[in-house]
C-alpha cells in the first residue's frame, strides 16, 4: 500500500475525523474527503474483519434520499435492477447507466422504505453526478436531495459484528440485504438505519446516522466491541476486502468506459422491465457478446499485479489490462480483476506484465475467498 499523499485543505472531513487524528490514522484523499488509510496497519486489519470485526468510516459514501408519491416508480425507470423484486425494509445492489453508451455512471445499494422513500447511497465522487441526473428526472411531486454531508455511514464487518450491535443495543439477525430503523441511545435517541450490508464478503452491518451522532456512536462501538476484539480499520484493508471477494469498484472495474455486461454484472440489470437508462444498448450487447469481460486472475508466484499492468496470453499477444490488483492477505499471492478479450476463459493461465516480468496468473472466477457475507 503506498504511502498516503499530502492533501489539499479543501477536502471534506467526516464527522468522525478528530477521533481519527486522535487515534493516529493515516490520512489520504477518497472522492474529495480525507478518510483514515489505515491505523495499525493494513494486514491485521484485514485480518480482524475476516476473523473477529473490525469499524470502518466510509462517511464520503453519497447519501441521496428520494421521496414523493412515486418515489420508488421513478427510480425503477432509472435504475438498472428491478426494484419491484423486494418490499419495504430490503435492499438492494444497482446501477446507473448512461443511456446512450450503457457505461456505468455508478453502482450503488437502495434502500426501499415504502414506495414513496428510497435511500440511495452511490460512491462518493458520483454523487454529485447522481444527483444531478436524478432531480432532472423527478416528476413534480418526488424529491430528489443530498444528504451527503448530514449524515454518516459507519461499516461493522466481520463474524463478531452481531456481537458489537448487540452491546450498543441496536437490532442484529436481519436477512442479508435488510435493514431495520432503530433508536441509538434509548427510545429518545437517534434515528439509525442499520443495514444487513457491507463491502468486505463478512457478515456484518452499516450503520445510517445523523452526522451529529456519529462520534457517540463511534466511541460506542469501540467500547461494545473492545471484548471481542473489535479493531478500527481504514479503507486500505476495505480494498483488499472487497478484490479477495471480487466485488467491482467504479473507477476502475467499471466506468463509464465499461458496460455491466463487460463487467458480468448482468444479474444486477432487470432484463425483462421495460425501461431503464441504457437499456436498448445494453439489451443488443448482451445479444451479441461483449468483445471484453471483466476476469479474476491469481499469481501462480509472487507475482502482485497492480491496476494498468498488461495482461498477455504469450509475451507478444495482449488481451487486456488489470484494473484492481493487490496482494491478498488470506491467500498469501496475488489477486486481480481484468478486463480482458471474452475468448480468454476461467481456468486460462495468463502473464501479467509486472515491471518488464511475465508472472504467471490463472483466471479464475470470484470471490477468490469463501464469502461469509450470508452467514448466520
Amino acid at each position: 500500500m503506498p504511502a498516503p499523499q499530502s492533501v489539499p485543505s479543501s477536502l471534506q472531513h467526516s464527522p468522525l475525523h478528530e477521533r481519527h487524528v486522535a487515534l493516529g490514522a493515516k490520512l489520504a484523499e477518497f472522492g474529495g474527503w480525507e478518510m483514515p488509510l489505515e491505523y495499525t496497519g493494513v494486514l491485521k486489519e484485514h485480518a480482524a474483519v475476516r476473523e473477529a470485526v473490525g469499524v470502518f468510516d466510509v462517511s464520503h459514501l453519497g447519501k441521496i434520499d428520494v421521496r414523493g408519491p412515486g418515489a420508488l416508480e421513478l427510480l425503477d425507470r432509472c435504475l438498472t435492477n428491478d426494484l419491484r423484486r423486494i418490499g419495504p425494509g430490503q435492499a438492494q445492489y444497482t446501477l446507473v447507466c448512461d443511456d446512450a453508451t450503457g457505461g456505468v455512471v455508478d453502482d450503488l445499494i437502495a434502500y426501499v422504505h415504502d414506495d414513496d422513500h428510497v435511500l440511495l447511497v452511490p460512491n462518493a465522487a458520483n454523487t454529485a453526478e447522481i444527483l444531478r441526473r436524478l432531480q432532472a428526472a423527478a416528476p413534480a411531486g418526488v424529491e430528489v436531495t443530498d444528504q451527503h454531508t448530514t449524515h454518516a455511514v459507519l461499516a461493522v464487518q466481520g463474524p463478531l459484528s452481531d456481537q458489537v450491535l448487540e452491546a450498543v443495543g441496536l437490532p442484529t439477525g436481519h436477512d442479508y440485504m435488510s435493514f431495520r430503523v432503530a433508536r441509538f441511545d434509548g427510545e429518545a435517541g437517534a434515528e439509525v438505519v442499520v443495514c444487513r450490508t457491507g463491502y468486505t464478503g463478512e457478515r456484518g452491518y452499516e450503520l445510517v446516522a445523523p452526522a451529529e451522532v456519529a462520534p457517540a456512536l463511534w466511541d460506542a462501538l469501540l467500547a461494545g466491541g473492545a471484548p471481542v476484539g473489535l479493531v478500527p480499520c481504514g479503507l486500505g484493508a476495505r480494498d483488499t476486502l472487497r478484490t479477495e471477494m471480487g466485488y467491482p469498484l467504479h473507477g476502475q472495474d467499471i466506468s463509464l468506459d465499461v458496460t455491466p455486461v463487460q463487467a458480468r454484472l448482468g444479474w444486477a440489470v432487470g432484463w425483462d422491465k421495460p425501461e431503464f437508462w441504457g437499456r436498448e444498448v445494453l439489451t443488443e450487447q448482451r445479444a451479441a457478446g461483449p468483445r471484453v469481460v471483466l476476469r479474476g486472475l491469481v499469481a501462480t508466484g509472487r507475482g502482485i499485479a497492480r491496476p494498468g499492468m498488461s495482461v498477455k496470453i504469450t509475451r507478444d499477444l495482449p488481451v487486456g489490462h488489470v484494473t484492481s490488483g493487490t496482494f491478498s492477505p488470506t491467500l498469501r499471492k496475488g489477486v486481480a480483476l481484468a478486463l480482458v478479450n471474452a475468448q480468454v476463459q476461467v481456468g486460462a493461465e495468463v502473464l501479467v506484465d509486472v515491471r518488464g516480468r511475465g508472472e504467471v496468473f490463472v483466471v479464475t472466477k470470484p470471490p477468490f475467498v469463501e464469502a461469509g457475507v450470508r452467514s448466520s
